[in-house]
């Protein structure tokens, strides 16, 4: 099949970490992928040219006339772009105690505000005949509260806020629009092996989460099976424990 012939996703933040791992989860399924980027271009290019079918693009989730620019350009050239998946985000450090200013604003442009303009130019512009997907990833602590990382965890609750709102405005459509809410699943912020292996750890099942069944899961998703408005959970029971700070610091023993 040529690219044309597939059903095209777009997913933002797809060159590194969980939006690849997704990235070549819809390749295997014979989607075709496009690969957002903002600055991992050498990453972004080597990723798309070992996938069957896929293509990269650029641009910056804090700059809304580059994502109409792309979303118009896509629009026209896909004949089925079924799904939009929302992975990238900015994961900065700020506190209950002390909210920066300048983190929480980067950090609602980038994880909520640029999401939800995006998903927005999608289900308007976009063409596919069995419907459309909108696939917003999340956080697991949105079930789990903790007071660090404070802007970040704001800036999810408002794109689940958003995500729920845009279920909302979709109801008796063919469009589908959903949370997946990943656990602890690959080393954050500047954590080593070692924490990551004992902070992965932290959940129900006592397990590290494959990222694989992230991408899983955001597959299964984007067929439209579950219900619109759904919200995933993807993190061995992480979600339902009560941690009072985050894993990353709780494995170094910080309380």
């Amino acid at each position: 099949m040529s690219g044309t012939d597939r059903p095209a996703v777009l997913i933002t933040g797809a060159a590194r970490r969980l939006g690849a791992e997704m990235a070549r989860r819809f390749a295997a399924d014979g989607w075709h992928v496009v690969v957002h980027y903002r600055s991992s271009t050498d990453e972004a290019e080597a990723l798309a040219s070992g996938l069957e079918s896929a293509e990269t693009v650029r641009f910056d989730l804090t700059c809304r006339n580059e994502i109409a620019a792309t979303v118009r350009d896509l629009s026209a050239r896909l004949p089925d772009w079924r799904a939009l998946v929302n992975c990238a985000s900015l994961f900065e450090l700020d506190t209950a105690e002390a909210l920066d200013h300048a983190t929480f604003a980067r950090g609602l442009e980038a994880n909520a505000e640029g999401p939800a303009l995006l998903a927005q130019a999608f289900l308007a512009h976009a063409r596919a005949p069995a419907g459309r997907r909108v696939i917003n990833v999340l956080d697991q602590k949105l079930a789990n509260m903790n007071p660090d990382f404070f802007s970040y965890t704001m800036s999810k609750a408002a794109l689940a806020s958003a995500t729920e709102m845009l279920a909302m405005a979709r109801q008796g459509t063919a469009d589908r629009i959903y949370g997946l809410c990943p656990g602890a699943m690959l080393p954050s912020f500047d954590q080593v092996d070692t924490e990551h292996e004992a902070s992965g750890r932290m959940n129900l099942l006592q397990r590290l989460t494959d990222p694989a069944e992230l991408a899983d899961a955001a597959l299964f998703l984007a067929s439209g099976a579950a219900a619109n408005g759904q919200v995933l959970y993807v993190d061995s029971g992480q979600h339902l424990m009560q941690q009072d700070r985050d894993v990353l610091f709780l494995a170094r023993g910080e309380h």
